[in-house]
């Protein structure tokens, strides 16, 4: 019979280098720009790598996720949609 502990123990937190932060956005999008600065300023704060990737450049993402642009990423979770929140991306990447 297993471990029934095991179950309910919590995942042991990921260092900030563990993480990664992946935003996908398009050329030319505002929100887009805007969400970077986000990432880059909280993950620059955290030792967090982080990613760019454009829907042009990708079919899958583009049909995953146009109507939702920028979108961001979370070790590959969607974390949020359109607007970045600062304090919100943090205490995801800091809990």
């Amino acid at each position: 019979m297993a471990d029934m502990s095991s179950i309910f123990r919590r995942r042991a937190a990921k260092r900030p280098e563990e993480r990664l932060v992946t935003l996908i956005r398009k050329p030319g999008c505002h929100l887009c720009d805007d969400a970077q600065a986000v990432i880059e300023k909280v993950c620059g704060d955290l030792g967090v790598p982080w990613e760019r990737k454009s829907i042009d450049e990708d079919p899958q993402l583009h049909d995953q996720y146009w109507e939702q642009i920028p979108v961001v990423l979370v070790d590959g979770e969607q974390h949020t949609f359109w607007r970045v929140n600062e304090d919100r991306l943090r205490k995801a990447l800091t809990d």
